[in-house]
């Protein structure tokens, strides 16, 4: 199964997890809804282990690639919560919590990662083992640090990380520290 064709297959699925999030913003810690919704897909996944509660409301889940060499371990990151702002955009899947809005693409984020972490498991065609980390408390509240502090690394043994913030309107392959090649 091609890559391209199956991320295209779950795009609609994707999009429902990004506007139900977006719909139900949480902040700091407080993202008990989030962060269960998020531990019960991954165990509909088929995740080797889920894990609620680290750094307080985090969640990881641990994929295992198909081999049973040693290869890496890297942990993949998304934030979960959102922005204490009123949101008036006027979209139909807009925030239904007075003072709450997903306005920095964390909602985004989380759907994102659940939908890499939903083909990894769906394929293992990975040598290693990919582990998903859902952290709170990423807007001012020092979610990794408490994630990190809670033996995030060490018990996964987790040998890099990798997260992603996504910008709208800035082209393909640039940032706005690295110009486009």
């Amino acid at each position: 199964m091609p890559v391209k064709n199956r991320f295209a297959e779950l795009l609609p699925e994707i999009t429902a997890w990004r506007r139900d999030f977006h719909e139900h913003p949480e902040l700091l810690y407080d993202v008990h809804r989030t962060a269960g919704k998020v531990a019960e897909l991954l165990r509909e996944f088929g995740c080797d282990e889920v894990t609620e509660g680290i750094g307080q409301t985090g969640v990881v889940g641990v994929i295992k690639g198909k081999t049973d060499s040693k290869g890496r371990v890297i942990g993949l990151r998304a934030d979960m919560d959102a922005l204490p702002i009123n949101e008036q955009t006027g979209v139909e899947y807009a925030s239904k919590t007075p003072g709450k809005m997903h306005a920095c693409g964390h909602d985004g984020h989380t759907a994102m990662l659940l939908g890499a972490a939903k083909y990894l498991a769906e394929t293992r065609n990975f040598d290693g083992t990919a582990v998903v980390i859902f952290q709170p408390a990423e807007e001012g509240g020092a979610g990794g640090d408490a994630m990190i502090k809670d033996g995030l690394a060490e018990r996964w043994g987790i040998q890099e990380f990798y997260g992603m913030h996504n910008m709208p309107g800035i082209p393909v392959a640039s940032s706005p520290s690295v110009p486009a090649r």
